[in-house]
């Protein structure tokens, strides 16, 4: 029979061992976990779901850890005023409050001056399993988009959050599955059906059948063309006009290249002057010869016209011009 100290140590024992596995295992639980009293306090608010974040939680910023989730709850919980409606979208966000380790970042910057250069939070999800994280990063985007405005002052330093990448996927999903049922499907397909009547109909009997018959007889002709010419014979004879071409070419170039060539163009400035000089001396003569014969010209009109009435006279009345006066004219009967 088992002596009631021995029964006494092992009780003691097993509870003090049950003990330490219970301190080890919240030691574990809490393992890494910042104390906000020794870490930097901040707040963000997020208009999405947060499932699969919880407290102690990781706070990465580009995947290096940098803090905890130290509390997650409802704004409407915490902040709302009695003249406030719980229906205003301020206070349907969710809020969630981390620390962040001074010792992991750094120097701390201006938060005012990271905000605006597009610091924002967000949720992200680690690989496959779902667990969810607060990502600390900064966004190009969020440099043009103001932070909102907040009706109430947080309890620690504000940073405004952006939208995961999960809820953007889904909200562009349900973007295009409502202009897609915005659309006219019916009427799309009968002017789809009445587009493909017409052309079944040009090609059947439209000017595109008559476009297509006509093309078809052209190259029906063009294959018997090509088909019936001798293609040998008329590529010789090119090859025989081209060699010709080359050798009146040649020639034109050793004839323009020989030295009288040379020497007629060397003299063709003088030659030209020359020439110049000729017909401004032409014009001249020509000018003073025109001047001269204007009034010979019609010395020679006036004595054409005398001329004219003598012959004239001289076929009516011949006797006149010799023995005088003319006859009496006949007697009328």
């Amino acid at each position: 029979m088992m002596r009631p100290g021995r029964l006494y140590l092992r009780v003691g024992a097993l509870l003090i061992v049950g003990a330490g596995l219970l301190i080890g295992f919240v030691l574990f639980l809490t393992a890494g976990r910042i104390n906000s009293d020794a870490g930097l306090l901040f707040e963000t608010y997020l208009r999405e779901s947060v499932q699969g974040l919880d407290v102690g939680s990781s706070v990465r910023y580009r995947g290096v850890a940098v803090g905890r989730v130290t509390e997650i709850g409802l704004v409407s919980a915490e902040y709302l005023r009695e003249r406030d409606s719980p229906f205003s979208p301020a206070y349907q966000l969710v809020m969630v409050r981390f620390a962040v380790d001074p010792r992991r970042i750094g120097r701390v910057p201006d938060l005012q001056e990271a905000i605006d250069n597009g610091l924002r939070t967000r949720i992200a999800s680690q690989g496959l399993t779902g667990v969810s994280y607060i990502e600390l990063d900064f966004v190009d985007e969020a440099r043009r988009v103001p932070p909102p405005r907040l009706p109430w002052t947080p309890v620690g330093a504000f940073i405004p959050s952006v939208p995961s990448t999960i809820t953007q996927v889904t909200s562009a999903a349900e973007n295009l599955i409502a202009r897609l049922n915005a659309l006219d499907v019916e009427g799309l397909l009968n002017n789809i059906n009445g587009l493909v009547g017409d052309l079944r109909g040009q090609v059947m009997t439209g000017d595109l059948a008559q476009a297509l018959r006509d093309a078809s007889t052209l190259l029906r002709t063009l294959r018997e063309t090509v088909t019936g010419a001798d293609i040998n014979q008329t590529l010789g004879e090119l090859r025989a006009a081209a060699g010709g071409v080359r050798d009146a070419a040649g020639t034109v170039q050793a004839t323009f290249s020989g030295p009288d060539i040379r020497n007629a163009l060397a003299r063709l400035p003088a030659v030209m002057q020359s020439l110049e000089a000729t017909v401004r001396a032409a014009r001249v003569a020509t000018t003073d010869t025109q001047a001269d014969l204007g009034p010979i010209l019609r010395d020679l009109r006036a004595t054409a016209a005398n001329l004219r009435d003598t012959t004239e006279m001289l076929r009516r009345s011949p006797s006149q011009a010799i023995f005088g006066a003319p006859p009496p004219p006949p007697e009328r009967r």
